[in-house]
């Protein structure tokens, strides 16, 4: 019996260029000037994706983008593939975490915005809410572990697990500090020594021109400089497509715990529970539902409602209250324009428990390349 001796693996390096470009103008006609409020009037959101495959087994992704929050380096990692199985992520890259972050490129989804819990910089009082739960794409340096398993033809089972540096704050906080995560002068340094452990799990089913999918996501740890105070964020997503219409849910948790001195009254807005003690846990919660409705061949409309809510002790100088919330309506259409550029266009009714109701409007172009 012959041996077939082992040919050498030719070697193809494959580059693919990618990005995408968005320019919105956000309008709040109920402030007389919106800056108040919001980062309002035209702001621009541009990245550029290069990818190359060194083969079957290997590649590497770079991507970097410019938008409110400054540049950013959206991603820089390898992949080794051992099996559709097992899949080695290191790097800086977005951590597998619900629905909406795979979708977040402004020319993937069909609004100017995004859904509060994931909002970065662009939601009314933004500021007093300090963004929502877990703005996207959230971006961060360490290593991930994926696959995906087939049962047969329609079902498929995906699974993520990563340790990553996780958010930051300084060094007594109340909450995250996102300007610390995306602060270039720290060299994108994790600020504990402490990773944050996270997971994903995604069920699909899949027939023709019919998909369900149901998922899970969850990540913990620490987020202060001496890695004494912990974080836990749970969320869930479904997503049905009959043809083109889209109905996408999704709901996200945050529990932190805040820092706590010697002479609270003095930090806090509220004092002591009935122990005498002062809670330093807050729960910061919310939802949306998204329909995304194909109303001619190139105009595509959606509706929108999103909901966040805070509950526990704030800070003493902070406008919210131990129990605040804000529910969003959002309706919508997008014009396709050629073969890739869309005109958007959206109205959004902001509706606080300790603000004012505002009125949003969105004009914006956007398109891959």
């Amino acid at each position: 019996m012959a041996e077939h001796a082992s040919q050498p693996q030719q070697v193809g390096f494959r580059r693919n260029f990618a990005g995408s470009i968005q320019l919105d103008y956000m309008y709040i006609p109920t402030e007389r000037t919106g800056r108040t409020v919001a980062i309002d009037g035209a702001t621009a959101e541009g990245s550029l994706k290069i990818a190359m495959d060194f083969n079957s087994k290997m590649s590497a992704s770079v991507k970097v983008c410019v938008a409110c929050h400054g540049f950013e380096v959206g991603m820089a990692f390898f992949d080794v593939r051992f099996a559709d199985e097992l899949n080695f992520r290191a790097g800086r890259f977005t951590p597998s975490f619900g629905e909406f972050p795979l979708r977040h490129d402004p020319a993937n989804h069909r609004t100017s915005d995004k859904p509060l819990i994931y909002d970065m910089g662009r939601m009314v009082r933004y500021q007093e809410w300090n963004e929502g739960i877990l703005p996207s794409p959230w971006v961060d340096n360490g290593l991930e572990i994926n696959g995906t398993h087939y049962f047969g033809d329609h079902v498929q089972m995906t699974y993520a697990a990563y340790a990553i540096g996780g958010p930051r704050g300084d060094a007594n906080p109340t909450d995250f500090d996102y300007i610390l995560s995306r602060d270039p002068n720290a060299y994108y340094a994790d600020n504990n020594s402490r990773p944050v452990i996270g997971g994903q799990a995604i069920l699909s089913y899949f027939s023709g021109k019919y998909s369900a999918t149901v998922g899970a996501s969850g990540m913990g740890g620490t987020y202060d400089p001496n890695h004494a105070l912990p974080f836990y964020i749970v969320g869930g997503h479904f997503v049905l497509r009959l043809n083109d219409f889209f109905l996408r849910a999704e709901y996200l948790n945050r529990r932190t715990k805040m820092y706590v001195s010697d002479d609270p009254a003095e930090e806090f807005k509220y004092g002591p529970g009935p122990d005498g003690k002062y809670d330093p846990w807050f729960d910061k919660d919310g939802a949306y539902a998204e329909l995304e409705i194909p109303l001619m061949r190139r105009l595509t409309g959606v509706l929108r409602e999103d909901w966040m809510r805070r509950r526990g002790n704030v800070a003493i100088d902070s406008p919210l209250r131990s129990d605040s919330e804000v529910i969003r309506s959002t309706a919508g259409v997008a014009i396709a324009i050629g073969n890739s550029l869309r005109l958007k266009l959206s109205f959004e009714r902001y509706a606080f428990t300790d603000f004012q109701s505002e009125d949003v409007i969105h004009v914006g172009i956007a398109g891959p390349f």
